[in-house]
């Protein structure tokens, strides 16, 4: 068995959470049409889904919260982050989104064309539906070991290393 190492965290926040058994979670997919965003969110045990930080907050970002400006307009902490963004990248202009997946929409809206290519190891659902909705072409360029579920491998998320000249064979689907 694998030994993980402990967290180096303490959860400050406290959620019941209902432990569900494998017939239970057979069950609740086939009833979802084994489509995952069927799912009910109390139903899921670890999210294995998203990217969006669902996670317990630590103490410093449930502070920043508590202190952050909600004002509609001229917020302090816009002020802030637009110091910050341009200090760093030296650009005079930024559109702060809430997600990564809003940021795509916006992003892709702007620079994707039809049929243009997006290569990646492997893109996350919602970024394959921004390229595809924009007639882009997302294409997966993860190692073999990565399409097979059952073959332990320490690091899947790996790009094959492709000669230029098979580029043009590779798509978004094996």
């Amino acid at each position: 068995m694998t030994d993980y190492p402990f967290e180096p965290f303490r959860i400050k926040v406290v959620e019941p959470i209902r432990l569900t058994n494998s017939r239970e979670r057979a069950s609740l997919l086939a009833a979802a049409g084994f489509n995952v965003f069927r799912l009910r969110s109390e139903d899921i045990l670890i999210d294995l889904l998203t990217d969006s930080g669902t996670a317990a907050m630590s103490d410093n970002q449930w502070a920043g919260l508590m202190q952050g400006d909600e004002a509609y307009a001229g917020s302090r902490n816009y002020f802030y982050l637009q110091r910050v963004v341009q200090k760093i990248f030296g650009m005079p202009y930024f559109v702060p989104t809430h997600q990564g997946r809003a940021a795509e929409t916006i992003l892709f809206d702007l620079l994707l064309q039809p049929g243009q290519i997006v290569p990646n190891n492997m893109h996350f659902d919602t970024t394959e539906a921004n390229v595809m909705v924009r007639q882009g072409l997302a294409w997966n360029l993860a190692i073999d070991e990565a399409w097979e579920p059952t073959v332990r491998h320490p690091f899947k998320g790996n790009s094959a290393s492709y000669p230029p000249e098979s580029i043009s064979g590779c798509g978004p689907y094996r």
